[in-house]
């Protein structure tokens, strides 16, 4: 039997698997990781919304 950590995985399209992986670890931050940072520059102790504008105020303005 052969062995699989000698084989490389491809996808049906011919993708490398492991260069997939790969490439994404070395991609930088994660979506998650953005908003985070964007949530402390700002100010806003809430992660999900970076944006401090009020909206109650902008919807009676409009």
């Amino acid at each position: 039997m052969e062995n699989n950590q000698n084989t490389q995985e491809f996808t049906e399209s011919g993708t490398n698997i492991a260069d997939v992986k790969r490439n994404n670890e070395n991609s930088g931050l994660t979506y998650n990781e953005v908003k985070k940072v964007l949530a402390q520059k700002t100010g806003n102790p809430d992660a999900g919304s970076y944006s401090q504008t009020d909206i109650k105020n902008v919807q009676k303005n409009n």
